[in-house]
């Protein structure tokens, strides 16, 4: 059942994403274009994303525990740091230029594009990067 409920997830997120235009990196980049193309359709999907966030936190949250699962994993830092900053960074500008986020990239890959696996490639290599850094530390 937990399998299935993951699968169901992630078809809705997919969907969603697909629906929304963000497996288009074109309109995403003209959300970022203000003085050219600008297309501000991405604020209101994003603003669909936090209130449909925001009901479903409350509701989940009413809860003791999550259905499949022992505990809610919930972010205990409130503090701004470089690591949260620098990767805040990263994020902002790979998003502009190539116009994926990382989550919307994944239902994009179903387009075949190959702009998307070159964008999927990068991003695994940022992260292998990054925890061969830490690593070292």
């Amino acid at each position: 059942m937990r399998m299935l409920s993951y699968l169901l997830i992630g078809l809705i997120f997919g969907l969603g994403i697909v629906v929304g235009g963000m497996a288009n990196p074109a309109k995403v980049v003209n959300f970022f274009d203000i003085a050219g193309t600008w297309d501000p359709s991405l604020a209101f999907v994003m603003g669909g994303a936090l209130a449909v966030t925001a009901i479903g936190y409350r509701i989940v949250l009413r809860r003791n525990a999550p259905l499949f699962g022992g505990g809610f994993a919930l972010p205990t830092r409130r503090d701004i740091d470089e690591r949260l900053l620098g990767g805040a960074t990263v994020f902002g500008v790979g998003w502009g230029i190539a116009g994926f986020c990382p989550g919307g990239s994944i239902p994009a890959l179903g387009t075949g594009r190959v702009e998307v696996f070159v964008f999927v490639a990068a991003m695994i290599g940022g992260i292998v990067l990054v925890r061969m850094v830490e690593r070292g530390r």
